[in-house]
């Protein structure tokens, strides 16, 4: 059975800043020195980002550039060479505060584009891997949506950037469980929560690419949709050799902390392929049948190993690099975003989608 999708929604937080803004951010919150100030340039001017959304606000981030504190916030620096930036608690407690109306705004969108009402969806399913509080953003979306105080409820958690691809896999085994089921797929990502303070060159990088954003989903049955639309038939995962070291998440004291490894795109270049046309034989199907992709955009050195590992020409990752330009890496929802676009665009079918996330871990799905 396939996995019809019904409605689409997105939302980015009204503090946008630019990717020269966010440079200058760096040099306030990260550098030791002069020498490693003079490094951060180079990395910010490689991401391929323009734009970006972030939760905290204008005001917060115009007290860091100009070296104010009018607003008092916690993530203004000390000044101090050991300071690490709030607390793991003062960080979870922006995301509980300020992350829940971003989901709600998306869903809004995609349960008002569906031609679903919000009684009759029977299934929740949150994402998230940037923050934990309970009850969680799922209650705040039953609440103020309204959705039915019985909705089955699930939370796919500290997964990282292919989230919602496991959120799309739970969503259609539960279609092809309950047939008459109408699922809500939420993924909010509050990535700037854990913006690296000090110096490592490693987190430094992640703080260049990621950002915030939310995107929801309406899925339903295929058979029960009377509507053309883009259809879920298969899903698969790989986790690649050797790979545990390329891309970790920690719980830290001052956040949650990321390393990504330069091994990364090398390690997806060298299994991707393989891997990829073993699960798409099963469906019938050679990677040349493949008429579109949805890529994530881990970064562009992610991108351009996927191309080179499955000879793409650079237009079949057009849409993901619009989008990483447009809003930076937010994590799992960036890839509800790329397929958004997809689909407004007619993009050809069938369009695979990928994502990779903490493990080194592959995560694929199968749109017709």
């Amino acid at each position: 059975m396939h996995l019809s999708v019904l409605g689409w929604g997105t939302a980015i937080p009204q503090g946008i800043l630019l990717q020269e803004e966010a440079l200058q951010l760096a040099k306030s919150l990260c550098p030791l020195n002069e020498e490693q100030s003079n490094w951060l340039p180079k990395w910010y001017s490689q991401t391929g980002i323009k734009t970006r959304g972030i939760i905290l606000g204008r005001q917060v981030i115009d007290d860091i550039l100009q070296k104010e504190n009018k607003t008092g916030s916690s993530f203004i620096p000390s000044g101090e060479p050991d300071d690490l930036g709030p607390s793991t608690a003062q960080r979870m407690e922006h995301f509980q505060r300020l992350g829940p109306a971003l989901a709600l705004s998306a869903s809004h969108q995609a349960i008002n584009n569906s031609n679903v009402k919000a009684e009759q969806i029977t299934h929740l399913i949150t994402v998230t891997c940037t923050g934990f509080f309970a009850p969680g953003f799922d209650y705040h979306l039953i609440q103020n949506l309204p959705l039915s105080p019985s909705i089955s409820r699930t939370q796919v958690g500290f997964m990282g950037c292919h989230g919602s691809l496991n959120g799309l896999r739970v969503g259609h085994a539960f279609i092809n469980a309950q047939p008459d089921a109408k699922v809500l797929l939420s993924s909010l990502e509050l990535c700037s929560m854990h913006f690296h303070y000090g110096w490592d060159p490693q987190k430094i990088i992640a703080n260049a690419l990621f950002a915030d954003g939310a995107a929801s989903v309406v899925l339903g049955n295929s058979i029960n949709s009377n509507i053309e639309t883009w259809k879920l038939a298969s899903s698969g995962s790989c986790i690649i050799p050797d790979s545990a070291s390329a891309m970790n998440w920690t719980i830290g004291d001052h956040g949650f902390e990321m390393t990504l490894a330069k091994q990364g795109p090398g390690l997806i270049q060298k299994h991707l392929k393989p891997w990829l046309e073993n699960w798409l034989s099963k469906d019938g199907l050679e990677l040349k049948d493949i008429k579109s992709w949805a890529l994530h955009p881990g970064g562009p050195r992610i991108l351009d190993a996927i191309e080179n590992t499955l000879s793409l020409s650079p237009e079949s990752s057009a849409i993901s690099r619009e989008i990483l330009s447009n809003h930076g890496n937010m994590s799992s929802a960036t890839l509800l975003f790329i397929l958004k676009k997809m689909m407004e665009n007619d993009s050809p079918r069938p369009c695979v989608a990928l994502g990779f996330g903490p493990g080194l871990a592959a995560e694929a799905a199968l749109f017709v």
